[in-house]
């Protein structure tokens, strides 16, 4: 492993060595040597053949060597809501997870909704320790009228547009949205509910909702706005819709139709909904309340399946940092959504892969090329010679307790403290430089 002493200094080359590399991009599956330089990758040979020097050296044996994860859907708070997560403390979660790029949302306070703040959340004062992507909003303030000004805000490094917990509701609206996308081959990500059909509800709608006494949201409010959503991208042929956090079995069956007419339709997956059940809610446990929320057992399996088939494109946290005083409520009044950045890998590898025996090829392909091709992230997410140096290195048999104090995120909302887990993050290296290590 690197030592202190060359943390210090930022090498302008490293060889990973003796590592087992995972490129699902590249095909690669196999023991090979990575040689890092001047933020890109240098060279990638069979163990003990990259011909180039190195000013230091990673030892990787017994561990997976993988393109750097990127996850599409945070939320990172800035600006205006720096109590719960700031750019700085939410990428060094996200470091500490393994993810060398984040995708963050719009709903902050302002709304992300023009080329300045867009701007504004690129900027190296920020903090940021990995790539921040920002996502803008797709209607001025998120409000689901007007349109913003996509071709500015491209400009400006937005690289999808969405208006996330306020869903596009109105047709003409989102289909106008879809041609403008089209036009510039920009994602527009739809957070699929219609919230005519979830007001004042706070988990799903079945036997754990109606023994709790809450309301519940049905599957058919989140499957509707797909279902719609992909007819309309099957109308508007060059337009890309990404469906953000899938999370019924009706909503599945809408994507897979679109895929299978050659609609531009991806879509993501959170760990909390290929991992958890609505009963986990268990009595108005608010650790457990996030929207989408979680489902029936029915919809888990689907997810699996789609997980393991291809279906799915990316696995997402849509990480929601909230401070105490927001989840420590009664579960109608307490905040949506839960911290996810620094458990996401290891939920997959304990879940997906262990339990599910989904393979590890398949698993590295959804925190990698995948997210790279929905978002057309170009020169990410394969080590091909190249290519920025991002790597994640893990290590798949590693057993560990995630605790919520111990964080790097400034929340602590999650379900997953005091978990056991099989598959824990080594290092983390962002353009040539090491972010994280497992201390």
């Amino acid at each position: 492993m690197l030592s202190a002493k060359s943390q210090k200094r930022e090498p302008a080359s490293l060889l990973i060595k003796g590592g087992h590399v995972i490129d699902p991009a590249a095909k690669i599956n196999a023991p090979m040597d990575v040689l890092l330089r001047d933020g890109r990758v240098a060279e990638i040979a069979l163990p003990n053949k990259v011909r180039g020097s190195a000013d230091e050296k990673f030892d990787a044996r017994g561990l997976i060597v993988a393109p750097g994860f990127i996850d599409l859907h945070v939320h990172l708070r800035e600006p205006g809501q720096n109590y719960k997560e700031t750019i700085a403390t939410g990428t060094a979660a996200a470091a500490a997870g393994g993810f060398t790029s984040v995708c963050t949302m719009p709903n902050t306070a302002p709304v992300v909704d023009t080329d300045e703040w867009v701007a504004w959340l690129r900027h190296p004062e920020r903090g940021a320790v990995v790539n921040v992507f920002p996502i803008a909003a797709a209607t001025r303030s998120s409000r689901g009228a007007a349109l913003t000004d996509f071709a500015a805000l491209q400009r400006a490094g937005a690289v999808a547009v969405t208006d996330d917990g306020k869903p596009i509701l109105d047709d003409e609206t989102m289909r106008a949205a879809l041609r403008l996308g089209a036009e510039l081959n920009l994602p527009v990500v739809q957070h699929a509910e219609d919230t005519r059909l979830t007001e004042s509800c706070s988990m799903h709608e079945g036997p754990t909702s109606f023994r709790l006494g809450l309301r519940g949201m049905s599957a058919a409010a989140e499957a509707n706005i797909v279902d719609r959503d992909v007819m309309l991208a099957q109308q508007i042929r060059e337009s890309r819709l990404h469906v953000a956090h899938l999370s019924t079995s009706d909503a599945l069956k809408a994507v897979r139709r679109g895929k299978r007419a050659k609609a531009r339709v991806t879509c993501e997956v959170t760990p909390h909904h290929f991992t958890l059940l609505d009963e986990d809610v268990g009595e108005y446990n608010t650790n457990f309340k996030m929207n989408p929320p979680l489902r029936s057992a029915t919809d888990r399996e689907a997810i699996l399946v789609a997980l393991a088939d291809g279906t799915v494109d990316a696995i997402a946290t849509d990480h929601a940092p909230h401070a105490t005083h927001e989840k420590e409520v009664e579960f109608e009044r307490a905040s949506f959504g839960i911290t996810g950045l620094e458990t996401a890998l290891a939920l997959a590898i304990t879940k997906l892969h262990r339990e599910h025996k989904i393979p590890l090829t398949r698993i590295v392909e959804l925190f990698t090329v995948g997210p790279a091709r929905v978002f057309d992230l170009r020169s990410r997410g394969s080590l091909a010679r190249g290519n920025f140096a991002d790597v994640t290195i893990f290590d798949p048999k590693k057993r560990w307790t995630f605790e919520a104090a111990k964080s790097r995120s400034l929340s602590r909302n999650t379900p997953f403290d005091g978990w056991q887990f099989t598959g824990k993050v080594v290092a983390t290296i962002v353009g040539g430089r090491v972010v994280y290590r497992t201390p």
